[in-house]
């Protein structure tokens, strides 16, 4: 589990369902089920109509990232790419073929493997940029579902709450009644500005920086099977990817 996300979301929700209570608020005037069911109902009909189905199937898995995520530290990739280059040297490439199944990426043992198999250095460039270039393609598809979840949420929650108005004015002969039904039609608007700004959008901000750190280090695996597959020596490889680490990190990271 991410702490950051889920202590995040813990004290946004915490502090307004706080202050709320603490204003005298009563909790079930907040779960209605018509505001609820036209807001998330019509948020997701809105954002599915914008993708595919196999993204829409594919949620799951992107919440799974979000909140479950792990980063990838830098040191043990580049220690594990140091380690690669002394066995090459000691071995020659194909003595690297035996290390493959210690590698658990997939990208950095499909990397490794075109190593062994002798891949120019051009196309091995080549190969691994398109690989990743589709890596990013369906992260964005991710990051971009919940963006537009964000965005239509708040739309749908004035529509929810326009209907609530449309019948709340519609029945002027009790005016306690009439007073009840106007507040109920304003929870449809609290649902939707809620959704929006406590989960969709930071979800989306959260698979954009999932999708960056696994960004860099696809492009550091890129840099250090080129180096191996150039012949560099273990210190100059090690030389060549201390540079993806932030300068303050190198001493205590690598």
């Amino acid at each position: 589990m991410d702490l950051a996300t889920l202590m995040g979301l813990v004290l946004a929700v915490g502090a307004i369902g706080s202050a709320y209570l603490l204003d005298g608020g009563n909790p079930d005037a907040v779960f209605l089920t018509a505001p609820i069911l036209i807001v998330v109902g019509g948020t997701l009909g809105a954002t599915t109509i914008t993708t595919s189905m196999r993204t829409v199937l594919q949620v799951p898995t992107f919440l799974r990232i979000a909140f479950f995520g792990t980063s990838h530290p830098h040191s043990e990739t580049i220690e594990r790419i140091v380690r690669l280059a002394e066995k090459a040297r000691r071995d020659g490439i194909l003595g690297l073929e035996r290390m493959l199944k210690g590698i658990e990426n997939p990208f950095f043992r499909k990397a490794v493997q075109l190593v062994v198999d002798g891949t120019e250095v051009t196309v091995l460039r080549e190969i691994l940029e398109t690989e990743i270039a589709y890596i990013e393609e369906r992260h964005r598809k991710g990051i971009a579902f919940f963006k537009k979840a964000g965005g239509f949420a708040p739309t749908m929650g004035i529509l929810g709450t326009v209907l609530g108005l449309i019948h709340a004015l519609g029945d002027t002969d009790d005016a306690s009644r009439m007073a009840a039904s106007i507040a109920a039609a304003f929870i449809a608007t609290l649902w939707g500005v809620g959704l929006a700004n406590l989960f969709f959008l930071p979800i989306s901000d959260k698979l954009q920086m999932r999708h960056e750190e696994e960004l860099a280090h696809l492009e550091l695996i890129l840099e250090g099977v080129i180096a191996l597959q150039s012949g560099d020596t273990p210190r100059n490889v090690r030389t060549r990817l201390v540079s993806f680490v932030a300068p303050q990190h190198r001493l205590q990271e690598v």
